[in-house]
C-alpha cells in the first residue's frame, strides 16, 4: 500500500497533463425554457438534412420529443428515433443506434435525456466514423476519432452530470462491468439547456443531480491542474449557482429561472470535468456507490464534506477565493452553506452502511480510482481510512 501511495504521489499531475492534449468540444450553448423547438432551424442552417434522435421512452411518454419533431418537420429534416435507452449505456444500445444512423444516412446525432443517453449518443456519433470497427472495439481508454465524430446536438433532461459536453463516456460491457473511454475528436455541435425538461423531476432527483453538479464545480475550483482564469471562474460560478438556486427549488419546484440556472450550473460542471477533472470526492463516491449500490448523487453527498475538510489546509487559498466569489466572508461560511444544501436534499445519508470491516477493501479501491483525477493532494492510506470513519459517523 505504501508503494502505491508513492506511485500515486509521483504521478498525481499526470492525468491533468494528459487531458490538456485532448481537444475539447466547444459547442454553441442555447438556453431558455422550450428552446429545443429551435433544433430544426439549427439543423437546416448546419446542413444536417437527416438526423437520428436518441432518447428514452419516459421522455417520449411525457411528450418532450414533440417540439423537436415538429421543428424538424417544419424545416424538412428527415429523422429517425431510437427511444430504447432504458438503463445505463450499454453496447447493445450503441450497436443499435449506430446501425440506424448509418442506414438512415444521419448527418447528426440528437441526444435528448440524462447522462446515459448522452454517453450513448457520444459513442454512436464516434462509432459512425469508425464503422469498420466492431462495437466492442470502441471500448478503448482513449478512442481516437479521425476528423471528428458525427456532430452531436445535446439536450440534457437533468441538471447534474454535465455529460452533454464531457469527452468521457462510461459504458456497461456485455459482462456487466463498466468501461470508461475518453473520446478524442468528439464534436458536440450545439447544446440546448432547456429547463422545461427538468420541470417535472421529483425533488430527490433534482437534489441529487444538483449536488453532483456542485461537486464538479467544487473539485474543479481546487484542482491541482494549470487552468485558465476563465475555466476557474466557470467552476466557481457552478458552485455559486447551485448554492443560490437549489434551495429555491425545494420550496418552489416550478421556479423556471432557478431551473435554468441549475441547467447552466450542470453545464459549467461538465466543463470542470473536461478541463480540471474531479478529485477524491468522486474517488470515494465511486467506490462507496459500487460497493453498496448507492446512487451516484447520494454517494457524492455522503463523501463531499468529509473529503473537503480533510484537504482544506492544502487548498486554503483556492477555497478562500471560492468563498469570496460566492459572497461568503470565510471558508467556514462556505462550508456551512455546502452542508445546508446537502441536508436540504433529504437523501437519507446514513453513513453507517459504510462499515469498518470494509474500510480496507474500500481504501484500496479509492486509492486506485484517485489516480484518474487531479486532486490537490495525495491521501495516504491512514487518511483514506480516517475519512471513511467520518462518513460512517454521518446520520
Amino acid at each position: 500500500m505504501e508503494n502505491m501511495y508513492l506511485t500515486r504521489k509521483a504521478i498525481r499531475k499526470l492525468p491533468g497533463a494528459i487531458m490538456k492534449t485532448v481537444p475539447m468540444p466547444e459547442p454553441e450553448i442555447i438556453e431558455g425554457f422550450g428552446c429545443r423547438s429551435r433544433i430544426g432551424r439549427i439543423c437546416r442552417e448546419s446542413g444536417f438534412d437527416a438526423v437520428l434522435i436518441l432518447t428514452d421512452g419516459l421522455l417520449c411518454n411525457l411528450g418532450y420529443l414533440k417540439a423537436v419533431e415538429n421543428s424538424l418537420i417544419s424545416e424538412d429534416i428527415r429523422y429517425k428515433v431510437f427511444d430504447g435507452i432504458t438503463t445505463e449505456p450499454r453496447l447493445e444500445y450503441i450497436e443499435t443506434g449506430r446501425s440506424i444512423a448509418l442506414e438512415s444516412g444521419a448527418k447528426c446525432i440528437i441526444t435528448i435525456g440524462g447522462g446515459s443517453v448522452m454517453d450513448t449518443g457520444k459513442m454512436v456519433a464516434s462509432g459512425c466514423r469508425l464503422k469498420h470497427l466492431p462495437v466492442d472495439m470502441l471500448l478503448q481508454k482513449f478512442l481516437f476519432v479521425p476528423e471528428k465524430s458525427l456532430p452531436v446536438i445535446a439536450v440534457p433532461s437533468t441538471a447534474g452530470t454535465g455529460a452533454e459536453v464531457t469527452v468521457g463516456a462510461v459504458i456497461t460491457q456485455r459482462n456487466g462491468g463498466k468501461f470508461a473511454s475518453v473520446i478524442v475528436g468528439l464534436d458536440v455541435h450545439t447544446v440546448f439547456l432547456d429547463s422545461e425538461l427538468t420541470l417535472k423531476a421529483p425533488w430527490n432527483i433534482t437534489a441529487s443531480c444538483g449536488i453532483d453538479a456542485l461537486s464538479h464545480g467544487l473539485e474543479g475550483a481546487i484542482a491541482d491542474v494549470r487552468s485558465s482564469q476563465s475555466d476557474i471562474e466557470k467552476s466557481r460560478q457552478c458552485v455559486r449557482l447551485v448554492l443560490e438556486n437549489l434551495p429555491k427549488l425545494k420550496e418552489h419546484p416550478e421556479d423556471i429561472a432557478a431551473r435554468g440556472a441549475m441547467c447552466l450550473a450542470a453545464n459549467l460542471g461538465g466543463n470542470a470535468i473536461n478541463k480540471q477533472l474531479a478529485g477524491y470526492v468522486h474517488a470515494f463516491a465511486h467506490s462507496i456507490g459500487a460497493k453498496y449500490h448507492i446512487p451516484h448523487g447520494k454517494a457524492i453527498a455522503m463523501s463531499l464534506m468529509p473529503v473537503m475538510r480533510s484537504q482544506m489546509e492544502k487548498c486554503i487559498g483556492q477555497l478562500s477565493e471560492l468563498a469570496h466569489f460566492c459572497n461568503f466572508d470565510s471558508i467556514d461560511a462556505l462550508f456551512r452553506s455546502l452542508e445546508s444544501v446537502i441536508a436540504l436534499g433529504d437523501l437519507e445519508l446514513d453513513g453507517s452502511i459504510v462499515v469498518p470491516e470494509d474500510f480496507k477493501e474500500l481504501s484500496v479501491a479509492i486509492a486506485k480510482d484517485s489516480i484518474n483525477y487531479s486532486a490537490p493532494m495525495t491521501f495516504p492510506r491512514r487518511q483514506i481510512m480516517s475519512i471513511l470513519s467520518e462518513i460512517n459517523k454521518q446520520k
